[in-house]
């Protein structure tokens, strides 16, 4: 992209180090500029106030400061006309088409953040929660937004919002960074589990020491980092990256293989809601548990955001808390679910019985 010579000529260039040395390099104010320019439209210091809205003594002290910062008169004025100069004359044809040009992008900007959303618009999401909440709403939102267009890229890292241009990033976990402002759509608890047959065959383990004898699924994010599972142990949080037997760089690979019955996966509690309320799957380790995390809609600024980032946030917002109220039936039934599972896997755990190892370091 070419940018103008913005630099300024004369004496205020080589003092640098002022600090009122741009206001003096540039002390020609855009205000003067418009007045000027009404003026010469209008042939009339009355009549050019009345364009600006302001008083013609207001004009006329603005042409008058402008006249003395350019040391150049601009009009010819009398007690019945007013007329250009011929330096006001090159004045105005030289400004004619740049404060045009300035106008047409301030009323663009205007119009971006309180006209008619349109634009385009880049959304970041993490790829399980992208592919089954975000995808399916952004084909309801293109319908009612058509004048707005949608780049979604799937991608479990932070979205990185300067470098990337991303304008909304959907965010799991905790949110750490202070300049991103992050907005709770819904709660997120993860939960271990399993398939009700891995744990007919295996045995489900009684303590987080007796996963190391155990099955387990994990995942890689785009990164490269290997997904840690979370636990309360008194209280207090631990992590743990267990040995995996299988691992994938997908969220729903990791569910087919826990369906599959391959072994034992920490998930979301919303992606395994069906199975469990189904009996398919069973959750274990309850007591260990961690606490719960949240799904979040993230951006850069409250303030002046246009209007194609404030529809899709709001729109967004409402839907995805809607379908979490449809679906507190649902919810209610998988939590039902983990509470009957943890009795039903004692009953497991006393015909089978589970193999223990060394204690897992914290």
């Amino acid at each position: 992209m070419h940018y103008p010579d913005i630099s300024p000529r004369g004496a205020c260039a080589v003092q640098p180090n002022r600090t009122d040395a741009l206001s003096n390099c540039f002390a020609t104010s855009y205000t003067g500029i418009i007045a000027f320019m009404a003026v010469a439209t209008e042939g009339s210091f009355a009549r050019a106030g009345e364009r600006l809205g302001i008083g013609r003594s207001a004009v006329s002290r603005s042409v008058q400061k402008l006249e003395e910062q350019l040391s150049t008169r601009l009009f010819l004025r009398t007690t019945r006309t007013t007329s250009l100069t011929r330096e006001g004359e090159r004045f105005f044809e030289n400004c004619n088409l740049g404060v045009t040009h300035i106008m047409g992008a301030m009323n663009d900007m205007l119009d971006l953040r309180q006209g008619p959303p349109r634009g385009m618009l880049r959304v970041n999401a993490p790829m399980g929660f992208g592919r089954k909440v975000v995808a399916p709403l952004l084909l309801q939102f293109s319908e009612i937004y058509p004048d707005i267009a949608v780049e979604l890229v799937l991608d479990d890292r932070p979205a990185d919002f300067a470098g990337d241009q991303v304008d909304v990033a959907f965010r799991d976990g905790y949110i750490e960074d202070s300049s991103i402002i992050a907005k709770q759509l819904i709660p997120m608890q993860m939960v271990l589990c399993a398939s009700r047959a891995y744990a007919e065959r295996r045995g489900l383990p009684d303590s987080l020491e007796a996963l190391a004898q155990h099955d387990c699924i994990n995942r890689r994010f785009s990164g490269g980092r290997v997904a840690e599972w979370e636990f309360r142990v008194d209280g207090q949080p631990r992590k743990h990256v267990p040995t995996a037997r299988l691992t994938y760089n997908d969220a729903d690979l990791v569910l087919d293989a826990v369906r599959d019955g391959r072994g034992i996966a920490q998930l979301p509690l919303h992606q395994v809601a069906d199975d469990l309320a189904r009996g398919t799957l069973v959750t274990l380790l309850d007591r260990h548990a961690p606490g719960d995390r949240g799904h979040y809609i993230c951006y850069l600024c409250r303030q002046h955001l246009p209007a194609r980032i404030r529809v899709f946030i709001d729109f967004m917002t409402e839907e995805i808390r809607a379908a979490e109220s449809a679906s507190a039936m649902s919810a209610a039934s998988a939590a039902s679910a983990v509470t009957a599972t943890a009795r039903a896997n004692t009953r497991v755990a006393a015909h089978i019985a589970p193999r223990h190892a060394e204690p897992m370091a914290a």
